[in-house]
């Protein structure tokens, strides 16, 4: 480790640097929400009236600052700005900036999700259960061991290379789901040149006539744990990803499961939120699982999708909270093709879903030997040049 020398954080990291947007200015806000766990880029933005809140410029790091945003891993580097604008979000985002001639951008970003820095900022949580939040003065004082900038650029560069091919996954992902979208409204929501007027043969019906309905039931709460030990186990909507959910927990006492493939909803507000079960799972009692009576699953995903609209009716009904229970998801009015249309369609779409899954298992194996790396590059036990990239 030629090089390597002894820092405290606040000498190699920019926290919190000073900005300013002018009040009442419209400029493009980060929420919370809109960052994906363990994922390098920031999704979405939208165009708000400054009011307050974290200030970052591109190639900053935001770094959720409390429970359980950090522990879920929402972690970003800023890429949605132009030169010299200045954007904002949540109060409760660390942003972290590489300090010119010391630090390398990509270095901080991969030192803020390494256990290096997250651990000890987890650690330093304080406050009431459920609303901790990490300590900025305990994150200024953490003594690291870092290499020289130049060897910063190329561990930043070599674990880059991994979020830059999960990225181009998760697009050309994006970029299937839409068409299959667009192909199912196109055969069953745009009648065309008959708007409106159901084909032949067709028949109105409910969701419980093309697929079964489970409603999640969560396990006794001290069968949870984080270890991998037991089933996979998804609470509610807070593990959900793009389009596959995101492991956190697991029980042993499972009960009510989906099996792979599984349509899951989210059945508490906000309601109507989908992913697909990538695996067999435990459903909690936020979640439902919707399957195909016909083994036409990709008919039924998309059904859905259309049928999101026709759910926002049950956020905020009657309560504070929206819900959804089962015999209203079950009787919700859906559109029933001949079974050859939806066996046309299933044939159609199908190898689009299936090549949106095989590009999210090539992004989970990237993300492991990424995790994997990381600690070791970050810490100087491994160094850029011993790795082979044949393997």
């Amino acid at each position: 480790m030629v090089g390597w020398k002894p820092m405290k954080a606040a000498d190699l990291i920019n926290f919190n640097p000073h900005e300013s947007i002018p009040k009442s200015a419209m400029a493009k806000k980060v929420a919370m929400e809109q960052l994906q766990p363990f994922t390098m880029n920031i999704p979405s933005y939208e165009i708000a009236l400054f009011n307050g809140g974290s200030k970052f410029r591109n190639g900053d790091t935001l770094m959720a600052r409390i429970t359980p945003c950090l522990e879920n891993g929402k972690t970003a580097q800023v890429n949605i700005l132009e030169e010299n604008e200045i954007g904002f979000g949540s109060t409760e985002f660390i942003v972290l900036r590489a300090k010119p001639g010391i630090s390398d951008k990509d270095f901080i970003y991969y030192l803020a999700i390494s256990p290096l820095l997250r651990d000890k900022a987890i650690k330093s949580m304080v406050g009431s259960s459920g609303r901790q939040r990490v300590q900025q003065g305990v994150l200024n004082d953490i003594e690291l061991f870092v290499p020289p900038l130049e060897e910063q650029i190329e561990i930043g560069r070599t674990l880059r290379a991994f979020d830059d091919k999960i990225a181009n996954n998760t697009v050309v992902n994006h970029h299937l789901e839409q068409m299959a979208q667009a192909i199912f409204k196109s055969w069953f929501v745009d009648f065309e040149p008959w708007d409106n007027i159901m084909p032949e043969d067709w028949r109105e019906g409910t969701l419980s006539n093309i697929a079964n309905v489970i409603m999640g039931q969560s396990p006794d709460g001290s069968s949870y744990n984080e270890d991998g030990i037991g089933t996979v186990f998804y609470q509610g909507r807070a593990e959900f990803g793009s389009r596959f959910p995101t492991r956190r927990l697991f029980t042993t006492q499972p009960n009510r499961m989906a099996v792979k493939g599984d349509v899951l909803m989210s059945v508490r507000a906000p309601v109507g939120d989908l992913n697909v079960a990538f695996e067999s799972c435990c459903l909690g009692r936020g979640l439902a699982s919707i399957q195909s009576n016909s083994k036409c699953q990709a008919f039924i995903l998309y059904t859905m999708f259309a049928l999101k609209q026709q759910m926002e009716t049950f956020n905020g009904e009657g309560t504070v909270f929206g819900s959804i229970n089962k015999d209203d998801l079950a009787n919700l009015p859906v559109l029933i093709p001949t079974d050859n249309v939806i066996r046309q369609f299933e044939e159609l779409v199908h190898p689009m879903d299936k090549a949106i899954e095989a590009n999210y298992a090539e992004s989970c194996n990237l993300q492991a030997t990424r995790d994997s790396l990381l600690p070791r590059l970050m810490s100087g036990e491994l160094s850029v040049s011993d790795i082979d990239p044949d393997k």
